[in-house]
């Protein structure tokens, strides 16, 4: 057998932790799969006396992360620190910069500077690793990058954050109201003390940056893709779609515009039919669908966060480093991905859901579908549901297809109506089923 792997870890949080503990529970399983063992020799952390559940009696502790990636003895740099930059960037470029591999789950890192740090990788011949950082234990880049590798990939779209899916989960399931779930959620763990990062969508447009770079062998654009979260989603939202027969899910869509050959970048809530492999993906579960020309549709479900999961992504990494196993970051060389262009949403194409509470008395009908006929938008179904307290009434329209950019001036008419109560309530119906 070879001479070990030596890894040293940057963070030892619950991932950090969490990888550590499988490479030492699953040792001579994973030394017999790749041909080597992979032995800790460094860490760096904070705060050496916590109890961590892992024994790190053999690793050198440094302070400073940038420093052990510069003076470890170790092949391979593991930065389970987190951050767009900072000390979790210092340390990935210093380890590049001593032609050290890098294994990261750090998704913000990679979609604002992917790319960048791709091309100093492949440059020097180094893995720029990074299966952990999108949907968790959920091994998807492996799959586009490699098991999907012979087909043009038309749409990938997936539940990206397992935070959002189980309040959306919730709420379908009891009835509830948004900041009340999201309380239970912070009180369980599944969101942060400050949610925004998850509910405003930012961590699934992270994800769905990567995930578009490997399936259309683009450069990774962060900036292009249309983001919406899910703190203006009621209850009220959710019932209704439920009786027009569709489910709501936070999603993330990338797909390639066959008009001007750019891709389209969403995440936002959405309504999906029952029917759809997605909709049945509940609580704090992640799913990808990638839809090829010649495999049609692939499913990949699992766990999309927490110690276990994310550590296992992290360890297959680090395990394809230690077999010399090497594929280019991105599916293709980093210097030829293509900046292609990006396609407004606007442009986007489908059917809509819409709730607009308006005064109830005669005539504000007719100025909602007046507003409709000028833009060309055509309702497909609509519900009216009795007064509230204030004498208001809720409208809530299913469109026939149209393009969003005449929903969206429609809308911007109806605002200027004084019969609207509050402003339109607005979410796309994607066909996935």
């Amino acid at each position: 057998m070879s001479q070990p792997l030596k890894i040293a870890v940057a963070g030892l949080g619950t991932v950090g932790a969490g990888t550590i503990k499988v490479l030492q529970a699953n040792g001579l399983a994973i030394a017999a799969r790749c041909g080597r063992a992979i032995t800790v020799t460094a860490v760096a952390a904070r705060d050496r006396n916590m109890d961590r559940g892992v024994d790190l009696s053999g690793a050198t502790w440094f302070d400073d992360a940038a420093v052990m990636a510069e003076r470890a003895d170790a092949d391979v740099i593991v930065e389970l620190i987190g951050g767009e930059g900072g000390i979790a960037r210092k340390t990935v470029e210093a380890a590049l910069a001593n032609k050290r591999h890098v294994v990261t789950a750090n998704k913000a890192l990679l979609a604002h500077h992917g790319v960048a740090l791709a091309k100093v990788a492949e440059a020097a011949g180094l893995t720029l690793a990074y299966e952990a950082a999108v949907a968790g234990g959920i091994p998807i880049i492996k799959a586009l990058r490699e098991g999907l590798a012979g087909n043009n990939i038309r749409r990938v779209t997936g539940i990206l954050n397992g935070t959002c899916n189980y309040i959306l989960s919730t709420m379908r399931d009891q009835g509830r109201e948004f900041a009340d779930v999201l309380k239970e959620a912070q009180d369980l763990g599944y969101a942060e003390a400050d949610p925004a990062f998850d509910i405003d969508g930012i961590d699934a447009a992270h994800k769905l940056a990567i995930l578009t770079s490997v399936a259309f062998g683009t450069e990774v654009n962060i900036k292009s893709v249309h983001v919406e979260g899910i703190r203006h989603v009621s209850s009220l939202d959710i019932q209704y779609a439920d009786e027009f027969g569709y489910r709501i899910k936070l999603l993330g869509v990338a797909e390639r515009d066959e008009k001007s050959g750019g891709i389209i970048q969403r995440v936002y809530p959405c309504l999906i039919a029952p029917t759809a492999p997605l909709a049945a993906v509940e609580g704090v579960f992640n799913a990808v669908v990638a839809e090829g020309d010649f495999v049609g549709k692939s499913v990949y479900e699992g766990r999309g966060a927490g110690a276990g999961p994310t550590a296992s992504a992290v360890v297959a990494d680090i395990m394809d480093i230690a077999a010399g196993r090497r594929v280019p970051t991105f599916g293709i060389p980093a210097t030829q991905l293509k900046a292609l262009p990006s396609v407004p949403v606007e442009q986007h194409v489908g059917e809509y859901y819409l709730r607009l509470l308006v005064v109830d008395r005669p005539g504000v009908f007719a100025d909602i579908a007046g507003a409709f006929r000028d833009e060309n938008v055509s309702m497909e179904s609509v519900l009216q549901r009795g007064r509230t307290a204030n004498a208001n009434v809720n409208v809530v329209i299913i469109t026939h297809e149209c393009q969003e950019a005449s929903l969206l001036r429609a809308l911007k008419r109806l605002q200027a109506n004084a019969a609207l109560v509050e402003p339109p309530h607005m979410m796309r119906i994607e066909n996935l089923a």
